[in-house]
């Protein structure tokens, strides 16, 4: 029934529809195209895979900026309400992303403290979750958005029940996780036992003795030679290719085997909640480690303040920008989203950024290869009117605490 469901919905989201689909559907690339769309069609990203830490810094962030990005698991978009921008416009394409961004929103204005958004998003077997859902954010939520949490599966259980359990084990990339420890597993590796780690050198020796051997094994080999294999990341057909370009062999084994070495070895895992979610598949406890910044207590005030300065959109980066007034926007935050588009559709969205873009604006993007995307690829009469900070850009990616990208791109708006 949720095969059926996701399919039904792909054929319905035009908008995922025009953004991914580039070959024909009998072809090669179009069947994991579609493939790649069926699984997309449902709830993804729990948690967004790219640091705020970093984006706050690389975007330089202030209270006088306004702000569009794409919203993915809501994580990022709150953070910057720490810096208590003027405004920020949340777009996706992904009706599931939609809903859960507004319902992180709707926490944060409407649950009584700081404490209960923690149990809500930073904690998993908390039962009264949904209770405090029905009692707290329900009523103030819009319709569509309350009709989606509300909605039951064929086992009777509402959607906001997830949250009672652990909403970072569902969607793709909480399978995708799970289906990796079950891998591992059958090779005879706990990898929740990287938790245990207590330094740097504890996490590298884990890496090193149980980890770093399993992407020589002939099965992962096999598994990660095909595309399909890492839509569970949310990697699209063009992104693979991007990663297997890195690789001699066909196979992105050793491309993943060095982001998970970044991963696991690169940041103390007390300070690196991505790596708990990988590794733990939870948060750290407060004995253990740090939240994401936008459950942090000292950030809570400001984010539940600033709440109501954010609009999510079900749409697509160009299609908001295109409503937008010439120079009205002072940051871009488009993660990944550029690694998925051809050429025609890299140069609409970068007319409208550069229509839009104040003075001094910046962008700021992820690539699953090194380098920038847009070399080669944008019209020189776009790109002129932007400037790159390489030297910034590869200082920032290094500090990059999910370590998936291979890149990090900053682009400021020339004078």
């Amino acid at each position: 029934m949720a095969d059926i469901a996701q399919e039904a919905g792909f054929r319905k989201n035009q908008k995922l529809k025009d953004a991914l689909l580039q070959h024909k559907a009998l072809s090669r690339q179009g069947f994991s195209e579609r493939l790649f769309g069926l699984l997309f069609s449902g709830l993804v990203y729990p948690q967004i895979w790219e640091d705020p830490e970093v984006d706050m810094i690389a975007m330089e962030l202030s209270d006088q900026h306004s702000i569009v990005t794409i919203g993915s698991g809501g994580c990022n978009m709150l953070a910057y309400l720490s810096r208590s921008p003027k405004k920020i416009d949340v777009v996706d394409l992904n009706p599931h992303h939609v809903a859960l961004n507004r319902l992180k929103l709707a926490a944060f204005r409407h649950l009584p403290g700081h404490g209960d958004v923690v149990r809500h998003f930073g904690m998993d077997g908390i039962r009264t979750n949904s209770k405090s859902y029905d009692a707290f954010i329900a009523p103030n939520l819009d319709a569509a958005t309350r009709a989606y949490w509300d909605k039951r599966s064929i086992a009777g259980r509402r959607r906001i029940e997830v949250f009672d359990r652990n909403i970072y084990k569902t969607g793709l990339l909480g399978r995708f996780i799970g289906a990796g420890h079950l891998i591992a597993r059958l090779h005879g590796i706990d990898l929740t036992q990287m938790a245990e780690a207590k330094s740097l050198r504890e996490q590298r020796q884990f890496f090193d003795a149980r980890i770093a051997p399993l992407f020589d094994r002939p099965l992962i080999r096999w598994i990660t030679s095909r595309k399909s294999s890492l839509f569970g990341l949310g990697i699209p057909p063009q992104q693979y290719d991007e990663l297997a370009s890195l690789a001699s062999d066909g196979s992105i084994a050793p491309v993943l085997r060095q982001r998970l070495e970044k991963l696991a070895c690169h940041f103390p895992l007390r300070d690196n909640y991505f790596a708990w979610q990988a590794f733990a598949r939870r948060y750290p406890k407060p004995e253990e480690g740090t939240l994401p910044t936008y459950l942090k207590a000292e950030n809570y005030r400001a984010i539940r303040d600033n709440a109501e300065r954010v609009t999510v959109h079900h749409a697509s980066f160009t299609e908001l920008l295109a409503q937008k007034a010439a120079g009205s926007v002072d940051r871009y935050v488009l993660l990944d989203a550029q690694d998925w588009m051809n050429d025609e559709q890299l140069n609409d969205v970068w007319s409208e950024i550069t229509r839009t873009a104040a003075p001094g604006a910046r962008v700021i993007f992820r690539t699953a290869a090194e380098k920038s995307v847009l070399d080669g690829r944008l019209s020189p009469a776009l790109l002129d009117q932007w400037s790159y900070l390489e030297e910034r850009s590869s200082e920032l990616n290094l500090e990059d605490r999910s370590a998936i990208y291979g890149g990090f791109h900053i682009y400021v708006k020339k004078a």
